[in-house]
Parts: C-alpha cells; structure tokens; sequence
C-alpha cells in the first residue's frame, strides 16, 4: 500500500471483528513502533498487549466507558518510562511523551498499512490503568489504542486546515 494512502485513510475505528490478528502481522506492527527515532536514542516506551477479555473489560471504565476498547481482539496500551533527563527545556521530564507519541504514530500507521484498525485513546485513568496492569510508578499511560481488524470502512478524512493556514515562512505570522 502506498504510504500517502495509508496516511490519508487511516481512521479512527470504533468498531472490530473478532477476528484474531496473526502473530507475523502484529510483530510487523509493532517492530514498526520498535524502530521509531527517540531523543538520544533513549526509546522511553513499553507496549503492553492486552488481550484477556476480563482485563480488556475491566480497561473500560478506565477509559471514559468506551466500550469498543474490548470489543478488539488486542488493545495496545503505550507507556512513557521517566527518562530522568530534562531534554527539551520547558517540557521538563515529560519530554518523553513526544518519544512515545512519536512510536505510537508509527504503530498506527503500519497497522493501517496491514488492513487493521486503531483509535488514539487519550481520555483515561492513568493511575487505574497503572495499578490494573501493574506500571512501576517510574512509568505513564501515554496512550492506548484497540487494535484489530475494523467493521467500517477506511476513508479520506472530512475537511482540514488549508496549508495556508498551518504552515508560514520565518515566523509564527
């Protein structure tokens, strides 16, 4: 699949088969996240696969009641590991969010190229989520996302900013 292809279609899918995702799939999709760049090469991410239907239910009300989290056949959960280092100045040692942003964009995108569904969960608890599936207290939800392959269809997104709105030559104006 062409990779502009991917970028346009990918969507926000809220509802999976129950189909099983194949083992040589999801190592893709993962070591897709895997080889992300990171400042300084420092990698400050975790993936937890959860695929327990009693876990993946009880994730649920830990993530603002959005029932189709379960409904996927694995919902990837994204850790953020404090790096102990202030790289990026205001952002303090949260700059490991953008590390972690960063491998999670890229797992959705090579799920999207492999046919599979994701949806950037960032409504939830981080410390319910933390004790349910037992993050050390040096380490963040970052995000989450039910992986699987999706009941609708993928799309080219509605209207969006023109360029001229987004982008300027040598200042913010």
């Amino acid at each position: 699949m062409d990779f502009y292809e991917v970028i346009r279609t990918r969507r926000s899918m809220r509802s999976f088969k129950p189909d099983p995702v194949p083992e040589e799939v999801l190592r893709r999709v993962l070591d897709a996240a895997r080889i992300a760049p990171s400042g300084s090469n420092r990698q400050p991410w975790k993936f937890i696969l959860v695929r327990e239907k009693g876990l993946k239910d009880e994730l649920v009300p830990l993530a603002g009641g959005q029932k189709f989290i379960a409904e996927a056949p694995i919902v990837v959960v994204a850790c953020g590991i404090d790096i102990r280092h202030n790289r990026g100045g205001y952002m303090g040692d949260m700059s490991m969010l953008v590390d972690v942003a960063i491998a999670f964009d890229h797992l959705t995108l090579a799920a999207r190229a492999e046919g599979l569904g994701t949806c950037w969960i960032g409504s939830f608890d981080n410390n319910g989520i933390k004790d349910l599936l037992k993050i050390p207290q040096d380490a963040n939800v970052v995000a989450l996302t039910p992986l699987g392959y999706p009941r609708g269809v993928f799309a080219e997104p509605g209207p969006r900013k023109g360029l001229k709105e987004i982008v300027s030559e040598g200042s913010f104006a």
